[in-house]
């Protein structure tokens, strides 16, 4: 191809760009004007509706209802509103958006986007003013409307409180003359809504509806709760206070102490409560008088909880103070005859000093349980305690007693069973090679992949110490101390081996199912990594690492997974 082919060439696709670009700029441009005409349109509409004529409609309709110099002058107020909007805010508008017509003319875009906004807002606060005046001004048209609703309302609130107060008026007795004054007030209150209504004087008028609203709303809270307050101050209360005090003289003659309850002190203060309650009554006041009563109410009908718990007191002191009496009496006499043969003791079952040194430290116990005892009934004798009280004391030393108790069993069993051990121990022996031998059983049929070496130790210390029970019982004479501890070890260590046997093959069951499980979720690259994980940690023999992954991998598809895994094992 010639050079002036690709010259000619070269000219074509540069024209064709060249085209393409003008093509795209016209468009865009076009898409431009669309939108900002759209936009002064819209703010053309706007500036119109900022002069609606609900405005002028409700001006009309305030100015029959002047009738006085407060309300001329805030009818004038609103006059020169209404014109400073009409005269200056909308030319101020219009001259703007002459403007933007010119700016859109001559596309001047970016001063046409600066200029657009500062008319919106201009439009926006000249509405905002209109509609507030529009409010204020029907504030005063629809206001003998709501006024009316509202006082009808409130006429028929009153006249359910005067029902039931007439109905009902031995239970007011107390507040009849306080209520039957607030009732004029709002008699006068109902007479100075209609003369403020004929007088057309819409700014007092909701000055006295609220006055009346709030009389109303507090007449009717007295309606309510003041029977209430009347009959707990009057009478369940002081019923109670009464019913109190004669069961407190009662349990005081029959030897109860009960001076820690306060009763004097807290009906003094009961009654001092009361006498305020009903002051504030008198003026109507009725705040926090109900929650006030109640809980002294429930106060004093927690004394009879209060009295019972004595009552129930001294039957337990009583009861406590024969029983460890007997009781320890017994065991003194049982422990004196341990202590005097001792050194036979000692001598026959190759005892230390320290294998019997129990039988005085029983002794020991047995004597500051007499002393504490003995203070406890002095202190009952003087009547300077109240029963719950002692009984708690008493009950201390019941369980000190229990404790000295098992002690002394204790060593009378260990005493008496000391020729029995040879036999038991050859017996537990016995149980222990068949519990070793369980733990080997579950190991072997489970087919671990991996035996923890751990098992292993464990097997052969539990071995060993079996192998160390053989020894004792080969002995001649046998160490009954020695022997049990023997056996005693043997038994804790093959106890390990099982028990780690048993959860080495639960867990390594659990996550051989739960890996099995898993296989579902494969096509999950998450899962198939932490099942990857799993099943290496299976085979290495961290069973318990192995299941973390398999469930935390599982749980990614399947929250909640190992509540079913644990029924589907089960």
């Amino acid at each position: 191809m010639s050079r002036t082919s690709f010259i000619l060439i070269g000219i074509t696709y540069y024209i064709v760009s060249v085209v393409l670009i003008i093509l795209v700029l016209n468009f865009i441009n076009k898409k431009e004007r669309q939108k900002y005409k759209k936009e002064i349109e819209n703010l053309e509409r706007e500036k119109n509706l900022i002069i609606s004529a609900s405005i002028l409609s409700e001006l009309n309709r305030v100015e029959p209802l002047i009738n006085n110099s407060d309300s001329k002058e805030l009818f004038v107020e609103w006059q020169r509103r209404f014109k400073e909007i009409k005269d200056d805010d909308v030319p101020k508008i219009t001259d703007a958006l002459i403007d933007i017509e010119d700016l859109y003319a001559e596309q001047k875009y970016k001063e046409l986007r600066k200029k657009i906004t500062h008319t919106e807002l201009d439009i926006a606060y000249a509405k905002t003013k209109a509609e507030f005046l529009l409010e204020e001004i029907k504030s005063i048209t629809l206001s003998e409307e709501r006024n009316r609703e509202t006082i009808t309302k409130l006429k028929a609130s009153y006249r359910e409180i005067l029902t039931k107060y007439h109905e009902n008026k031995d239970d007011y007795n107390l507040i009849a003359s306080p209520m039957e004054l607030q009732f004029e007030n709002v008699d006068k209150l109902f007479g100075a809504f209609e003369t403020a209504m004929d007088k057309k004087a819409y700014q007092e008028i909701g000055k006295i509806v609220k006055a009346i609203d709030i009389t109303i709303g507090n007449l009717k809270i007295v309606i309510e709760e003041a029977p209430s307050i009347i009959l707990m101050g009057q009478k369940l209360i002081p019923n109670k206070i009464t019913e109190i005090l004669k069961t407190k003289e009662k349990m005081e003659k029959e030897g109860y102490n009960l001076s820690f309850l306060n009763l004097d002190y807290n009906i003094n203060e009961t009654n001092k409560k009361i006498a305020d309650i009903f002051r504030r009554l008198n003026v109507l006041n009725l705040e926090d008088s109900i929650f006030e009563l109640k809980t002294i109410l429930d106060f004093f009908e927690s004394t009879d909880n209060d009295f019972d718990k004595e009552r129930l007191a001294k039957k337990t002191f009583e009861e406590y103070s024969r029983n460890i009496l007997v009781k320890v009496t017994k065991y003194e006499k049982i422990n004196n005859d341990l202590y005097r043969k001792i050194d036979d003791i000692k001598y026959s079952y190759d005892l230390t000093n320290e294998d019997v040194a129990v039988i005085g430290e029983i002794k020991t116990a047995l004597k500051e349980i007499k002393e504490k005892y003995e203070e406890i009934i002095n202190l009952y004798r003087s009547k300077t305690s109240y029963f719950t009280k002692l009984a708690k004391e008493m009950e201390k030393i019941n369980v000190k007693l229990t404790k000295t108790e098992e002690k002394l069993e204790l060593t009378l069993r260990t005493i008496g069973s000391l020729k029995d051990d040879e036999l038991r121990a050859r017996e537990q022996l016995d149980e222990i090679k068949d519990l070793l031998m369980q733990a080997k059983a579950l190991v072997r049929d489970f087919k671990l992949p991996v035996i923890p070496d751990n098992y292993y130790v464990e097997l052969s210390e539990a071995s060993e110490a079996i192998s160390e029970i053989v020894k004792e019982l080969d002995r001649t004479p046998i160490s009954i101390k020695t022997l049990n501890t023997r056996v005693d070890t043997a038994r804790d260590l093959v106890f390990k081996v099982y028990n780690t046997a048993k959860e080495y093959v639960k867990t390594a069951k659990m996550a051989e199912m739960t890996i099995v499980y898993g296989n579902r979720y494969r096509n999950n690259k998450e899962v198939n990594n932490g099942l990857t994980k799993a099943e290496i940690m299976f085979y290495k023999g961290n069973f318990k690492k192995s299941l973390e992954n398999a469930i935390n991998s599982l749980n990614i598809v399947e929250p909640g997974i190992y509540k079913k895994l644990i029924e589907e094992y089960k």
